[in-house]
């Protein structure tokens, strides 16, 4: 988190318990991706805590395979998990065919990215109260639009409601997060996204939500596993 080593192991620890009982709610296979993201925000909360201990110089050593390891995450990892699972959980049809179109820029983001955490590495540094990760990039704006299109879009296209109401408060987040902690603001909106992965319990929790069949006129959930 944003703000301290206890409130990044804190909200790590509370993800992890929701992380868990997300998990044991999948009926279907094609769900566990999209139930796993509570626990991958877990665990990436708990490398920032990680992050800020090497600030602080509790675990020096450790700074720079965290700060690594935690942008790995919030750079390749999301825009390319985010959209797969989506896909994954999809019916077949038209809105998995469009969602098809936001994992290929996914990924495609998500390597130029990694690209650049090789040849620039990422510095962690504390700036007052928050964390910030200096990542010089080529072409932001256009990188940025893929980035929120594969993370944000990809759900608000899904035909579940419960996602496409995550993918809509995922965008309305980063719209926040930038606009008050734009210097900060991978480490602020990888909270308010933690936070709201809560979401995909309730769409695991009530699986037969009567907008998952929007392209194919049936319940895809008539069929237990």
């Amino acid at each position: 988190m944003c703000f301290s080593a206890t409130a990044s192991f804190s909200a790590g620890a509370i993800l992890a318990g929701l992380g868990i009982l997300t998990l044991r709610r999948v009926q279907r296979p094609q769900d566990r991706a999209l139930a796993g993201i509570p626990l991958l925000f877990a665990l990436q909360q708990a490398l920032e805590g990680v992050v800020w201990l090497s600030l602080h110089g509790t675990t020096p050593g450790l700074l720079g395979i965290a700060t690594q390891t935690y942008s790995l995450f919030s750079h390749v990892l999301w825009p390319i998990y985010v959209p797969a699972a989506v896909w994954l959980a999809e019916p077949a049809g038209r809105q998995r065919r469009a969602l098809s179109l936001f994992l290929l820029g996914g990924v495609l983001v998500g390597i130029f990215l990694m690209y650049g955490m090789v040849a620039n590495p990422i510095v962690a540094i504390q700036v007052g109260h928050h964390v910030d990760y200096e990542s010089p990039h080529f072409y932001l704006t256009v990188v940025l639009v893929l980035y929120l299109a594969a993370t944000t879009m990809s759900a608000i296209f899904s035909s579940h409601r419960v996602v496409r109401l995550f993918g809509f408060l995922l965008l309305v987040s980063a719209g926040a997060a930038y606009f008050a902690y734009s210097r900060w603001f991978i480490s602020v909106w990888c909270f308010f996204a933690a936070v709201l992965s809560a979401v995909i319990y309730l769409h695991l929790r009530r699986p037969d939500d009567p907008g998952a069949a929007l392209d194919i006129g049936h319940d895809p959930y008539s069929q237990r596993v």
